[in-house]
């Protein structure tokens, strides 16, 4: 199969792989994005398409998964295709452009699934591989990659993060409460799972002073395996009233604890 013979139906399983690598690191490249990169070769005469290079975004945002992706493809990227979720950067920060250097790996073709809406890239890193002769298309499975990158998108366009709301209520859709006002619980193993799950995959995690005291939580990530992923733990208490013996106190050397006071 040539580069030119290359269909949208083996465009979006490529992609597909590549969101499935940014998937996993969500809550873990904060200040950057969580990015997946698949690099493939279609001209390799063994019968099909060949993956030569995987990489998502390194844990605290570098290296990016394009670098990683073209390190482990070593000399054999010239010519290849790269499949990018997020636009490549254009832009010197910690590390350098990763638009240049896919045009240095001599990559024939790049597939990025939608621009990055930061001001400092926004089109650019396209404009530069396009510029070194590199064919560019644009919006394979743009749709989840825009929602990978909803909190990478607000940040750098209004300034604020992407926020989700996790509750637990019953099946009349009520927050459940036993006696003497103390906590219950409604949901079962799975979605206890699943929330925990979110704790992996975001940054920060939100409370009150009020929920502190009557649940003294600990907000950490307990799935097996990802309990290095707990996100910031982040208490609202305007008077510093949260009781050293609590046990996100007691737990601050595992998981970083911020409080906000007025």
């Amino acid at each position: 199969m040539s580069e030119t013979t290359i269909d949208k139906a083996c465009d979006l399983t490529f992609m597909r792989l590549a969101l499935t690598r940014a998937r996993r690191g969500l809550g873990d490249t904060w200040p950057n994005p969580s990015v997946g990169a698949v690099i493939v070769r279609f001209d390799d005469g063994a019968g099909g398409p060949l993956v030569i290079g995987r990489g998502v975004t390194e844990s605290g945002g570098r290296p990016h998964a394009e670098v990683v992706a073209l390190a482990r493809a070593g000399a054999a990227a010239r010519g290849a295709t790269l499949y990018v979720t997020l636009e490549p950067c254009a832009h010197v920060g910690r590390t350098p452009p990763c638009a240049e250097a896919i045009v240095a790996a001599g990559l024939a073709r790049v597939v990025v699934a939608c621009r990055d809406p930061d001001p400092r890239v926004a089109g650019r890193g396209i404009a530069i591989l396009r510029r070194a002769g590199i064919q560019v298309d644009e919006g394979v499975g743009r749709e989840e990659a825009l929602w990978l990158n909803a909190g990478h998108a607000l940040t750098r366009t209004v300034g604020r993060p992407f926020v989700q709301l996790k509750i637990a209520v019953d099946a009349a859709g009520r927050i459940a409460a036993g006696s003497g006002g103390q906590p219950v619980w409604v949901t079962g193993a799975a979605a206890r799972a699943r929330g925990h799950l979110l704790r992996a995959q975001t940054d920060a995690i939100v409370i009150g002073r009020g929920t502190a005291e009557a649940d003294d939580p600990r907000l950490t990530c307990r799935l097996p395996g990802l309990g290095e992923r707990s996100p910031l733990r982040v208490v609202l208490d305007s008077g510093l009233a949260l009781a050293p013996s609590s046990r996100l106190v007691a737990s601050a050397e595992e998981a970083s604890l911020w409080l906000f006071c007025a």
